[in-house]
């Protein structure tokens, strides 16, 4: 029986991390694939650990287990933390928001589960699939990094930004990550990229978009560290 690994960084997620553990627990995954949930609480200063700490003791049949950082360190090193903890022979990343729909987990492994694919990015760009519609600006950022990021590994991807992204265990865990903060999707896919015969697929998903004044955190200053990171991880092999 095989596991998947569901790693959340969380930061000041304590009024929506119930609701999403929620939707984690009541997700039913085909294959009889079991769940391993892995949070990464970095350094909140609200009541996230408290809201955790009590989801967790109401409901053991949900594998949970729990990382606090001491000191903020950004959703990258989260991910790190909770990447490197992993024991699941897939692993896919799941924000702590309710942007992401757990629901979709089975239509992201598929590809994996069929012998077609070692990773799987979830596009909020193709497909019927609902979205919330918000801002302009910042879904013509997303296309433009995602293009740029094309030209560099000559994927066609259509959501390098995307936070669903599944991985092969073995694979995610073989690449050195350093970007701590948003840089950490242009880094994997620039290094996914170049990994000889990786196959890569992506299948559209919905998202559930939420407004600054809801949580979001991702701004303008993140766009250009993304832009960065392109030609960083890109041009500096």
């Amino acid at each position: 029986m095989s596991t998947l690994s569901i790693v959340i960084p969380a930061y000041n997620e304590g009024r929506t991390i119930h609701r999403i553990l929620e939707k984690v627990r009541a997700v039913v995954l085909d294959y009889d694939i079991r769940k391993e949930v892995i949070i990464v609480n970095d350094c909140s200063k609200d009541n996230t650990e408290e809201a955790i700490q009590a989801y967790k003791d109401a409901h053991p049949d949900l594998p949970i287990t729990y990382y606090k950082h001491e000191v903020n360190q950004g959703k990258g090193a989260a991910l790190h933390t909770g990447i490197r903890y992993a024991t699941g022979d897939f692993v896919i990343i799941q924000d702590a928001d309710l942007e992401y729909d757990p629901e979709e987990y089975n239509i992201l492994l598929r590809p994996i589960i069929n012998g077609f694919a070692d990773v799987v990015y979830g596009s909020r760009f193709i497909g019927g699939k609902p979205h919330r519609i918000l801002f302009f600006w910042h879904s013509i950022g997303n296309r433009w990094l995602t293009l740029a990021s094309n030209m560099f590994t000559n994927l066609n991807l259509t959501d390098m930004e995307t936070c669903y992204k599944v991985f092969r265990r073995e694979t995610i865990q073989g690449i050195e990550l350093k970007e701590k903060r948003f840089g950490f999707e242009p880094e994997v896919t620039a290094k996914i990229s170049r990994i000889p015969k990786i196959r890569i697929y992506e299948v559209g998903i919905s998202y559930y978009g939420r407004t600054y004044e809801e949580g979001k955190k991702i701004g303008m200053k993140d766009a250009f560290r993304a832009l960065y990171c392109i030609l960083k991880y890109n041009l500096l092999k």
